[in-house]
């Protein structure tokens, strides 16, 4: 089982072992953070710590949507950022799982979350001391993580739409398709994790104080505004989709024109040398010396007026 701990006085924060985080209630914070789910973990929570069944198996569950529930005196929040690691297509933000009451705190990561070197650094530097505190910090932090990466994937259907080309189409598509991706895998938690951070700063109790609320709104207008620029990028995207398709198509349509020209330029062309090409007796002029420059010739009018019938139904131009 690994983590950290900490014990907050004040503006002081100490560290401490996580096994010797537990103890009296001297007015200040006890931050216990995990970064497993394992059994160990699970153990620990339930024996040591002693929470009851239902924050455990909440801490520790393995599928996690954002959420938060009033529990007793205290609060279970899940909320969703990003991970240092590469996590699935279909799950691209990590979780972490929060247990708060009065003076104590668990949270628990099955990923290393970014916002908790953040959180981390707050607590150290003295700005958080209760509770409200600590889980407005996690709910900034991972706003404020995930804000450019939002931004960055608008950007980069700025840039697809500046570089809209028929020689670049495969990988513009890629681009835009993993946008898209990630746009809809952002969406599925930030929708849903505003819900959770509005529905945390309009619950009762002492431990929440009227800043900690109004910095939880902020965090959770910030999450609506993210969510609506992601519904505006997945929109774009699927509209840069279909244009990069129909290009695609006036591409292929293009090519089909220019095959099915020469096909009818050479079609007379092939039956004439075909017909000569025959090994039988009979053919006209067969054994005159000026068979072929004539057939040759005749080959070089019927091509050039084929050609030039065509550029005047101005097939060339389409």
């Amino acid at each position: 089982m690994t983590g950290f701990a900490y014990h907050v006085t004040g503006d002081r924060a100490a560290p401490v072992p996580v096994d010797r985080a537990l103890g009296g209630d001297d007015g200040g914070l006890v931050w216990i953070h995990l970064e497993t789910t394992d059994g160990q973990a699970q153990r620990w929570l339930r024996e040591t710590a002693a929470l009851s069944d239902y924050v455990v198996d909440a801490l520790t569950a393995t599928e996690t949507r954002p959420r938060c529930e009033a529990v007793g005196q205290g609060a279970f929040v899940n909320l969703r950022g990003r991970s240092r690691e590469e996590l699935d297509t279909s799950d691209l933000l990590a979780s972490v799982r929060i247990w708060a009451v009065k003076g104590q705190v668990f949270s628990v990561t099955r990923k290393p979350l970014i916002a908790v070197g953040a959180v981390e650094e707050a607590v150290k530097a003295g700005t958080i001391r209760d509770p409200g505190d600590l889980i407005t910090s996690f709910a900034t932090a991972i706003t404020q993580d995930l804000d450019p990466d939002v931004a960055n994937l608008g950007d980069e259907l700025d840039a697809c739409e500046e570089q809209l080309d028929a020689t670049q189409i495969f990988a513009l598509r890629r681009t835009v398709s993993r946008v898209r991706s990630t746009a809809i895998g952002y969406k599925r938690f930030l929708s849903p994790q505003r819900a959770a951070l509005e529905k945390l700063a309009s619950l009762p109790g002492d431990w929440l104080d009227d800043d900690d609320r109004l910095h939880l709104a902020g965090a959770a207008d910030r999450a609506a505004r993210m969510a609506e620029e992601l519904d505006a990028i997945r929109e774009r995207a699927a509209l840069l989709h279909e244009w990069l398709s129909d290009l695609r198509a006036e591409q292929i349509d293009s090519r089909s024109l220019i095959i099915a020209i020469v096909a009818m330029v050479f079609l007379p062309l092939t039956f004439i040398t075909g017909l000569y090409g025959m090994n039988v007796e009979g053919l006209p002029y067969a054994k005159a010396p000026w068979a072929f420059d004539a057939i040759l010739g005749g080959c070089a009018v019927i091509a050039a007026g084929i050609v030039i019938y065509f550029v005047q139904r101005h097939w060339f131009e389409r």
